[in-house]
């Protein structure tokens, strides 16, 4: 079987690790990589002499025949360099948020399904194996009804000069809810704070509404002294965490739940019962999370498959962020996602920068 070209663009913050992924993966070739800063460059020719093709002009890749980019630029960027890269033929692999205007999601999936590319978003979350095991709780209904859940998602740094903390950490959890729930949110409520940049927005508060009025609250934070990545669903019968900082434990199902029973002595008044099992941990075969995901990438590329992540899951992603955005604007009112009337209101500056190619420092995960 041949090996699937890749090319990459940007190697700043998170693009090391893509690299080092598709070079580690059997199946794959990385022949190149394009970043506008130099030092970035050097510190890839060191580690992996066998990349032949260095360059600060992501344009040079489109002579290496290659069969796909990954993009892990500024989301900013995101627009202009997948657009140019289905264009020249490329299937694409780029990191999360898809895009920064929903507008432009959409005309990338049309550019996409134009060119019969591939356009997958790096949910890399979507992959983990401990959230596919709490979503197996929930389908099979192991948990009971979902009652509501609520998120973590919270560090020091790493500060974006443009886009707030929603652009930034919401797009994982807004994936892996919409992962757990097997929909898309209908309503997100937004308050924020910015603490440091008095037009970025460093602290946020999301609610997320889903069908059958599921609510799904996170707190979002670059300024906090202590990483954390917990998300705990509140079922009817039992209850779970999973958290992804545990280096084992990742998930825990806790045997709880409360009961109302009406009161048989005083009309239309009820008590509750506390029911208190056991905490059970099951045994979780960790892998990589980015490594499957770029797995699942070359496995889509060499087969013509949908991936897991494509574009549309990504526009969902979009969609919700401009809502809570909106929200932001309106003292964290209540707004419905995808709603096409109502304007974007983004955190973003309106100048892309002279090179699409640009690669600042962006906090991921």
């Amino acid at each position: 079987m041949s090996r699937t070209r890749i090319g990459a663009i940007g190697c700043g913050y998170w693009g090391p690790n893509l690299i080092r992924n598709f070079i580690e993966i059997p199946n794959t070739r990385v022949l190149g990589v394009a970043d506008l800063d130099g030092g970035r460059l050097a510190h890839v020719r060191e580690r992996y002499p066998q990349i032949g093709t260095l360059t600060n002009d992501y344009r040079d890749l489109f002579g290496l025949g290659l069969d796909a980019v990954v993009v892990s630029t500024p989301p900013e960027t995101h627009y202009d360099i997948v657009r140019d890269c289905l264009e020249h033929g490329l299937h694409v692999l780029v990191e999360k948020p898809l895009v920064t205007r929903s507008a432009e999601a959409r005309e990338l999936i049309a550019v996409a399904e134009r060119n019969e590319r591939i356009l997958m978003v790096g949910h890399t979350f979507l992959y983990n194996p401990a959230v596919h095991a709490l979503r197996d709780l929930v389908v099979h209904g192991e948990l009971g009804d979902v009652l509501y859940i609520d998120a973590v998602r919270a560090g020091l740094g790493l500060f974006h000069p443009r886009l707030n903390v929603i652009w930034d950490l919401a797009p994982h959890d807004i994936s892996i809810a919409s992962f757990l729930l097997g929909a898309a949110p209908v309503a997100v409520a937004a308050r924020g704070a910015a603490c440091l940049n008095e037009t970025v927005e460093d602290v946020a508060y999301l609610t997320l509404t889903f069908p059958g009025n599921v609510l799904y609250h996170v707190r979002l934070s670059w300024l906090d002294p202590s990483k954390t990545r917990r998300t705990t669903v509140i079922g009817s019968q039992k209850m779970a965490v999973y958290d992804d900082v545990e280096p084992l434990e990742k998930l825990r199902i806790y045997d709880k739940r409360v009961d109302s029973i009406r009161r048989t002595d005083t009309f239309g008044e009820f008590q509750f019962a506390y029911h208190y099992g056991n905490v059970v941990i099951p045994h979780i075969r960790f892998e990589e999370p980015l490594r499957l995901e770029c797995l699942h990438f070359a496995d889509c590329v060499a087969r013509g498959a949908r991936p897991r992540t494509d574009a549309s899951n990504g526009l969902v992603v979009v969609e919700t962020i401009e809502a809570a955005q909106r929200s932001l604007a309106n003292g964290g009112a209540s707004v419905p996602v995808g709603t096409a009337a109502a304007p974007a209101v983004e955190n973003v500056t309106p100048d892309r920068g002279p090179s699409p190619a640009r690669n600042e420092v962006v906090n991921v995960g």
